[in-house]
């Protein structure tokens, strides 16, 4: 199999041979070209024509943001990701970024006690996403569908009088979660009748400024989660970066806890971890979203799920950046329906039954 060819552009020339230098020992990976800012990047793009773009956000002459646009109008399918520092400016420029277009985003090693923790670091974080994310556009094969159709057979609808009744929504998402999150969110009413409950694979600072973002967007209330929140209805919560959120039942009120125990499935806050709990706690009641993202989070979660009674439904190959976690959940036969994006909104208040849409 031809290797994956890789652009890096960085205004910093240690930045630039480090990463070079991390990507070039893998067998698989290829780096075709380097570039010091966007206006150099977008000449080489045409000449050396790489698989995907490993774009940093704050360059002179031209920044990330600039070169993201400019790429896009001329190459939209091409991989791009953001690499950006764990400040609230990355923070919020590298959702900008994603807004844009950008297919993902890695974080700069901060703090790293030497260069070696800093190229172990690129070496965990980046080349996984690189792969997987060209494996995933490698493989998908040409089809005369519709976008919106999905690739494999729907299940059948469960008819609403055999619906359970929903006490609590819980999704969970990962690459390219930010745009199908500010897709599925908005079109919620704002007499949601129930809690919703998201994690979201992001580092610390990154959750934060989601939510301010999809709070602006949405009729429902949406915020970073913290230890000791109450779960009402008609309020989102986002697990904080590097913490899985679980929920616990006190009485009548449900309230969200948070903590650091080690990472599951390499993921801290965790799909798995969440799943689990509101199967626990709410059993039959729960409804679990799996939207786009890589890797297999929320695998054994939806089984804990549907073992106590509770729904699940995942987004569609064809409209997910990466169909990796709803992937295995469709694939595991654990799913009720599998539908494009769009739908999933109507079909989770139809299961709430909603009569707002």
């Amino acid at each position: 199999m031809p290797k994956i060819r890789v652009l890096v552009v960085d205004d910093s020339v240690l930045v630039r041979r480090m990463v070079s230098n991390v990507l070039s020992d893998d067998p698989q990976l290829e780096v075709v070209g380097v570039a010091a800012n966007g206006r150099i990047a977008l000449a080489k793009i045409p000449q050396v024509n790489p698989d995907a773009v490993l774009l940093d956000v704050e360059m002179p002459e031209m920044d990330g943001l600039e070169t993201l646009a400019a790429i896009r109008k001329t190459y939209p399918n091409l991989l791009v990701i953001m690499f950006s520092g764990v400040t609230e400016r990355g923070a919020a420029v590298t959702l900008d970024a994603i807004a844009l277009g950008a297919t993902d985003y890695v974080t700069k090693p901060a703090n790293a006690s030497s260069k070696e923790a800093a190229m172990e670091y690129v070496r965990d974080q980046l080349i996984p996403k690189i792969k997987g994310l060209c494996a995933g556009k490698r493989d998908r094969l040409p089809t005369t569908l519709p976008p919106q159709v999905s690739r494999i057979p729907l299940l059948p609808a469960i008819p609403s009088k055999a619906l359970s009744k929903v006490d609590i929504v819980a999704i969970g998402v990962s690459t390219g979660g930010p745009n199908a999150l500010m897709t599925l969110l908005p079109a919620f009413p704002v007499d949601f009748p129930v809690p919703i409950l998201i994690v979201q694979h992001m580092p610390p600072l990154f959750t934060k400024r989601l939510a301010e973002r999809l709070d602006g967007n949405c009729q429902i209330r949406v915020a970073e989660g913290f230890s000791g929140a109450i779960l009402q209805p008609g309020q989102a919560w986002i697990a904080p970066g590097d913490f899985h959120a679980i929920v616990e039942r006190e009485g009548t009120r449900v309230r969200l806890r948070t903590h650091q125990e080690p990472p599951e499935n390499s993921c801290r806050p965790a799909v798995d971890v969440l799943f689990r709990s509101v199967a626990k706690t709410y059993g039959a009641g729960t409804l679990a979203v799996v939207l786009t993202g890589m890797g297999q989070d929320g695998l054994h979660g939806c089984q804990c799920i549907r073992e106590a009674g509770g729904q699940v439904l995942v987004q569609d190959e064809a409209s997910s950046v990466v169909w990796g976690m709803p992937g295995m959940v469709a694939n595991a036969g654990l799913a009720d329906r599998v539908l494009p994006l769009p739908q999933l909104a109507s079909e989770i208040i139809h299961r709430l039954g909603s009569r707002s849409c």
